[in-house]
């Protein structure tokens, strides 16, 4: 990938109306991801007097996440791109489909929009926690890294073959239902290992509101990387320089 595909943007960028509306979406969009998602997992403590989590809620979760990801990109899909990821935004910009300054106005969105969810579910349900993402027993930092790397990748190759690929034709219709899948598939493989979060604002805005920030670094580190290695191989290799075309930034 060349370096020329990255692009910076002009600070004029930072305020224009369309940037600031596409911040906006992802800020909603998230705050509907992470409000439905974090909050069916409070649901089943509640349900279940915070029990040791069990099949069900593993699948609960997965299924959770997945519709309310297929929500949440769909919403803002046709203005911001329906990123609702920080390592998403990061895959893109790698591949030259979005500017710096507008990726990083959807960083700030993004994080927001997980924090303020957050902070909404622990007022509306009384104040009961709102889980922060750790690690299982016997899951070391490295063995979650590797999992957040490996299911990252998944979730921005997908986004890349249905969103992002110039070829990708009427296939782009059903790509928030393949990225919602592709979610709810890699929480019922990784959820019981170190939650499955492939998303650094998922993971951020729990930390903030609960105060735990044991292994972190785990949950942006891995989805950085993923994102990064599936932007390299797929803008590479299968959209390569010579099908390569900067796309506008609501075309995914």
């Amino acid at each position: 990938m060349p370096i020329s595909n990255i692009a910076f943007g002009t600070p004029r960028e930072a305020s224009h109306p369309d940037a600031l509306r596409a911040a906006l979406a992802e800020f909603i969009s998230m705050l509907i991801f992470v409000f439905a998602g974090s909050g069916s997992g409070m649901a089943f403590n509640k349900l279940t007097d915070s029990a040791s989590t069990t099949p069900s809620g593993l699948i609960a979760a997965a299924l959770a996440h997945a519709f309310a990801l297929f929500v949440a990109v769909s919403v803002g899909a046709n203005i911001s791109g329906g990123h609702v990821n920080p390592a998403v935004t990061f895959g893109a910009l790698l591949g030259g489909n979005i500017t710096l300054l507008r990726s990083i106005l959807y960083w700030i969105a993004q994080l927001l929009g997980s924090v303020v969810a957050c902070f909404l579910l622990k007022f509306a349900t009384g104040g009961l926690e709102t889980p922060a993402f750790g690690l299982s027993s016997g899951v070391g930092a490295w063995n979650a890294l590797v999992f957040e790397i490996v299911m990252t990748f998944g979730l921005v190759y997908t986004v890349y073959a249905t969103a992002v690929d110039p070829k990708k034709g009427n296939l782009g219709v059903i790509a928030p239902i393949a990225i919602g899948f592709i979610v709810g598939a890699n929480i019922l493989a990784g959820g019981a290992f170190d939650g499955a979060s492939m998303n650094p604002a998922v993971s951020f805005g729990p930390a903030v509101v609960s105060g735990v920030w044991t292994n972190h670094w785990v949950y942006w580190l891995g989805p950085f990387i993923g994102a990064a290695i599936a932007a390299l191989v797929y803008d590479n290799i299968f959209i390569g320089s010579g099908g390569h075309e900067p796309l506008p930034t609501n075309d995914f």
